[in-house]
């Protein structure tokens, strides 16, 4: 199975090309398939990489149909040296809606699982909340990388995460040394887009933007709290993410990730996010809920 590029990966800048690589799998059996990883300076696998990989093992067993919804659980770290193996269970198949339930497997064990629900097309009512009032991308500087004077304050792992080159160009509407001074309100507000052009697959659309929605989200809920993900001080991994795509939507065009953080508590933070486009449509919404908890002296 492959996603091919309509203008042909050879020609794509490199850092997406290796995406959509990287969200190919390899098909073992008829619903058993085979993934790689990518070391992107996180401590283990990437979380939006394990959700857009079990995404497309969902979709590669679903025709006529497009994903709506997914809830899913991270259960273990994954391994960046091992592949993953993603079993597909095909719980329903029904008149106007399949269901399907994927285990991510690595070292025997699962790491990862989910469920996710696929549609046809229909018409019905259309209603939405109104996007933020936020300035446009295009008055927000690159914060594809910060800036270098952030950079040399902040922990060394934490500069290696950072400083890897990224197939995602963001502009932030609060700017990330505001949020990493102190207190803040936990809410937030990225401009996002690929690097490039992508072909007009709404299926590829929703696989990067799976992959992508595991950024920012948890982060904001330690806004409140004077201690920043960057600093080193804390112990952060997501426990469950859900995702509910409610109209068509391109990657590769502006959209906006708001985000805010209603609660924390027990040492789990909570946060949701509305995905807007340019035109203001609202064309995905997001929630995750996460392990927040203040790193132990001598803990790695």
């Amino acid at each position: 199975m492959t996603l091919s590029s309509g203008k042909g990966n050879n020609l794509m800048d490199p850092r997406l090309a290796d995406l959509i690589k990287l969200l190919d799998l390899e098909r073992l059996e008829v619903d058993l398939f085979r993934g790689e990883s990518r070391d992107i300076g996180s401590p283990q696998v990437f979380g939006g990489q394990v959700l857009g990989q079990a995404l497309t093992a969902a979709t590669a067993t679903v025709e006529g149909r497009t994903v709506h919804s997914l809830h899913a659980y991270f259960l273990r770290r994954g391994d960046f040296s091992a592949p993953i193996v993603y079993q597909v269970d095909r719980s329903l198949d029904g008149h106007s809606f399949c269901n399907r339930r994927v285990v991510a497997i690595q070292h025997g064990s699962p790491i990862f699982n989910m469920a996710a629900s696929f549609q046809i097309p229909e018409e019905g009512f259309e209603h939405q909340t109104p996007m933020p009032a936020v300035p446009p991308p295009e008055s927000l500087p690159d914060a594809s990388r910060p800036p270098p004077e952030l950079l040399e304050r902040l922990p060394q792992a934490v500069r290696r995460f950072l400083e890897r080159p990224r197939p995602f160009e963001f502009r932030l509407v609060q700017p990330m040394e505001s949020l990493a001074a102190g207190v803040a309100t936990p809410a937030r507000q990225v401009w996002f887009r690929a690097v490039d052009a992508l072909p007009a697959d709404e299926g590829l659309h929703r696989r990067l933007l799976a992959y992508l929605s595991d950024y920012f989200l948890l982060d904001t809920a330690t806004l409140p709290h004077g201690k920043s993900s960057f600093s080193g001080a804390l112990v952060m991994a997501s426990i469950d993410h859900a995702m509910w795509f409610h109209r068509p939507l391109r990657v590769d065009d502006w959209l906006l990730y708001a985000v805010e953080s209603p609660s924390a508590s027990g040492a789990r933070g909570f946060a949701r996010a509305g995905v807007y486009a340019r035109d203001g449509r609202l064309v995905a919404s997001t929630a995750q809920e996460g392990l927040v908890r203040l790193r132990r002296t001598g803990q790695p």
